[in-house]
């Protein structure tokens, strides 16, 4: 078999098995994670060592194949989210993009993230995390006084098998409320996940009952801009509850016009 790039592998495989499922009008369907192997000795393609990686490649970094998406209804959109452990679902859902939008205002924040850092952050998504919580930028974001509990949480949801959430933050606002904040983190070609959002939830809703969860996402944009969104679940879909465009620049460069024109009247 010619040698194909990883993202192509990948995606052979889930169009396999997408297809050995499918019948026309089907809304939704599993598939055990065991399928990913004996695909691949069906197709005689190599599996990496890690076999999440094959869902996630295709759940935020690259588009479902072109078979695939030419099955969906208008307006509606397959994603793959988890079914219980080692067990995934093709589910359809409304068709949701969460993108930074090109027309809010970009808000001048004085970067207090060491040079150290930024020189040895292995990733965009490790960066984008260590930007985020130097600055605080969830306390500016959300008005809270907040705490970094845990990143690369892995964990089990019940009927959703094992997530990861990107970093787990605690809250505090000015009636001593407590608030649980799950952070997914995006860089590079890599999409914001509805299907993330969702897990996020349903983790802090089993494991922190009671707390009011406030599940955010943070998007690098260019010019090393920040996008961070506010996600909330209305009507069965994610939704964008609120959204802010940070800029980080060294201290001497903050316009003090502008940062009395981001003072609420």
């Amino acid at each position: 078999m010619p040698k194909t790039s990883k993202s192509n592998r990948y995606q052979a495989l889930i169009e396999g098995i997408f297809f050995d499922h499918y019948a026309n009008d089907a809304q939704s369907f599993e598939f055990a994670r065991t399928e990913l192997v004996s695909k691949s000795e069906e197709l005689g393609i190599d599996l990496p060592s890690n076999l999440g990686d094959v869902v996630y490649s295709v759940r935020y970094r690259t588009p479902l194949p072109s078979r695939i998406l030419k099955t969906q209804p208008e307006g509606l959109e397959w994603i793959i989210e988890g079914a219980g452990r080692a067990r995934y679902r093709f589910r359809l859902v409304s068709e949701t993009r969460i993108a930074p939008r090109d027309d809010l205002i970009r808000i001048s924040i004085p970067d207090a993230t060491p040079e150290v850092i930024r020189a040895y952050a292995l990733d965009d998504e490790q960066a984008l995390l260590a930007i985020v919580r130097y600055n605080r930028l969830i306390d500016t974001f959300l008005g809270l006084t907040t705490y970094s509990l845990q990143n690369h949480l892995r964990t089990t949801v019940k009927d959703v098998g094992q997530i990861e959430i990107d970093e787990l933050y605690v809250g505090i606002d000015t009636e001593g409320c407590h608030y649980i904040i799950p952070v997914q983190a995006k860089g590079g070609n890599d999409q914001i996940g509805i299907v993330q959002t969702s897990q996020d939830i349903a983790f802090v809703e089993q494991k922190f009952d009671g707390l009011k969860c406030r599940a955010i996402s943070a998007q690098f944009m260019t010019d090393g801009v920040v996008a961070l969104f506010e996600l909330a679940i209305q009507d069965d879909q994610v939704r964008v509850a609120k959204e802010r465009h940070y800029r980080l620049v060294p201290a001497d460069q903050i316009n003090s016009k502008a940062i009395r024109n981001y003072t609420p009247s």
